[in-house]
């Protein structure tokens, strides 16, 4: 079987870290994959730099949650970078299992991947809007 493309790898291996992290650490560690000038867009709400982004992943309003990856897609982008796309199911305390996406771009700087640019949503449908 062929090894995946260095992409592939370098995306799935910060999916599995990212989430590894928030699922079962203190969620202020996160901060070290953003860096001051990454953004987060959180259910459609903008948090630029690494403050803000850390400050909005720790005043999340549950006391453990679970993610379940379905699916992972990574792709190269002509400036080195690496987008990843997301989707997969989480569980946060007694809650209901919900649906989510989420989209990584990460940049190699001074040897470490960060993520310059995270978006985030639920998979909830609002069929009466």
């Amino acid at each position: 079987m062929a090894e995946k493309p260095v992409w592939e790898q370098i995306g799935a291996g910060f999916v599995q870290h990212y989430y590894h992290q928030f699922d079962t650490t203190d969620r202020t560690k996160l901060g070290d994959l953003y860096s001051d000038a990454s953004c987060l867009t959180w259910e459609g709400v903008g948090y630029p730099g690494k403050v803000a982004i850390v400050e909005k992943l720790t005043s999340l309003p549950f006391r453990s949650i679970q993610h379940s990856i379905t699916a992972q897609d990574h792709q190269p982008t002509p400036d080195s970078c690496v987008m990843s796309m997301v989707m997969g199911q989480l569980k946060a305390d007694e809650d209901q299992v919900m649906g989510f996406q989420q989209v990584f771009l990460l940049k190699n700087v001074d040897n470490k991947w960060i993520c310059t640019n995270d978006m985030f949503r639920l998979a909830l449908h609002n069929f009466g809007a």
